[in-house]
């Protein structure tokens, strides 16, 4: 790949200095208030959830981009192969044993910008925020038309809802062939509670206007009963699955793991997805040249994941002291972990903490630290942490947003942070 060095020279300068594209904000209110389902949705955002959105965007070289999208490939190529899919499936739970077909919609690949480049953090299968980014990228502002000209959108936002609505049509078909799609529900544990709720609303509307019968939906007051999953009186024949229970394994799931078990509705993403994707476990697997190539992965592609995915173990406590001696070069994620939950830089940890990491399954890997955006916040100049996201489905990527944070990991808890979509130069 040619690397262009002034391209990723002036992507770290404008993320230093350039605050000449901002949101604008009556058109982000129109967007995000569009029908009569939505209404309120801007004036909640701003009460409950103010640091959901950044106010400006993250630069990337265009090399960055092209190189993510390399990165994305070479990991579907080893995800795809058979003896990978084995390994998985050896410590996978039986319920995700099953391929019903869908691939699983949203997949999250996380980076940091290294010094060598993106560097892979982690893959999730529920990521959310994509349509919500979408929305906030097209409601980007530039001051004037010379910056317009030179900077753009990483993604062109205004067909992304179609790109969506066929995403889920195609998942549909992979399970059920030419048989029409009638209802969709967005099912989440407490819907109404969850920080990204304004989202499932967004969905919600996007599928309507698509001619479907769609419903947000507690998990809990789902019904599996006379061959169908239900949610009220209707039957539901996809589940937009927003979970964090990515097995079904809670007493509020049973309906949908039932459903899910017997081929009654199409559940997307599904515990299958998770298992071949998103187990932290994966981690160790993709630096390990040695292990890629007993497999038969081409060296091309594990010359590109060598130089993109930091070193990872499977936490053994035999070997807890010498992880605890070098904790500084580690960050902790607990195997099933999601959202950053029980995550923890090495440098941080506590003893008591270290002993709860030691009690159950975590891997460590080791730390690329996070590159930076500089906001204005209340005057001032601040430094926050970025991370980048490519949203993928069927190994292609379909958006590209970022997140800035001050702290250990994303947290939408930091003035002037929150998602920011990416922007790059023209072609």
């Amino acid at each position: 790949m040619d690397v262009n060095p002034r391209s990723i020279e002036l992507a770290e300068a404008l993320n230093q200095s350039c605050h000449c594209i901002a949101v604008d904000q009556a058109k982000l209110r129109s967007a995000l208030e569009s029908s009569s389902l939505t209404q309120g949705v801007y004036d909640a955002i701003l009460r409950d959830r103010p640091h959901l959105f950044s106010s400006s965007p993250v630069f990337l070289a265009r090399a960055h981009l092209d190189r993510i999208a390399r990165i994305v490939a070479a990991l579907e190529e080893v995800i795809a192969s058979a003896p990978f899919q084995e390994w998985a499936r050896s410590f996978a739970p039986p319920i995700a044993h099953a391929d019903h077909g869908p691939r699983g919609v949203f997949l999250g690949y996380d980076f940091h910008l290294g010094r060598s480049g993106p560097a892979l953090i982690e893959i999730n299968t529920n990521a959310g925020g994509a349509l919500l980014n979408a929305v906030l990228a097209a409601a980007q502002q530039a001051c004037c038309p010379d910056v317009e000209e030179v900077l753009g959108a990483a993604t062109a936002p205004a067909a992304l809802g179609e790109v969506f609505l066929a995403m889920f049509r195609g998942e549909w078909r992979r399970q059920r062939g030419d048989v029409p799609l009638a209802s969709i529900a967005i099912v989440d544990e407490n819907p109404e509670g969850q920080y990204l709720q304004p989202e499932f609303l967004l969905f919600q509307e996007l599928f309507r206007r698509a001619g479907l019968h769609a419903v947000v939906a507690d998990v809990a007051t789902l019904r599996h009963e006379r061959g169908a999953l239900r949610a009220g009186d209707q039957r539901i024949d996809l589940v937009y699955n927003r979970l964090t229970d990515f097995t079904f394994a809670t007493p509020a799931a049973a309906a949908l793991r039932a459903g899910y078990e017997a081929d009654d509705v199409v559940v997307t993403p599904n515990p299958h997805a998770y298992a071949r994707y998103a187990d932290k476990r994966h981690l160790t697997l993709f630096a390990d040249a040695d292990r890629l190539r007993g497999w038969g992965i081409p060296e091309e592609t594990i010359a590109v994941l060598a130089a993109a995915v930091p070193r990872a173990m499977v936490v053994d406590p035999a070997h807890a002291d010498e992880l605890w001696r070098d904790r500084r070069r580690w960050f902790f994620k607990p195997v099933d972990g999601y959202g950053s939950k029980a995550a923890y830089r090495g440098d941080k940890l506590t003893r008591g903490t270290w002993d709860a990491i030691l009690a159950r399954p975590y891997v460590a890997q080791e730390i690329v630290p996070p590159s930076e955006r500089t906001m204005r916040v209340g005057g001032r100049e601040v430094p926050l942490k970025l991370d980048v996201r490519a949203y993928v489905y069927d190994g292609a990527v379909q958006l590209t947003a970022a997140r800035l944070y001050q702290g250990q990991t994303t947290n939408f808890r930091t003035a002037g942070g929150g998602f920011a979509p990416v922007f790059t130069e023209r072609a």
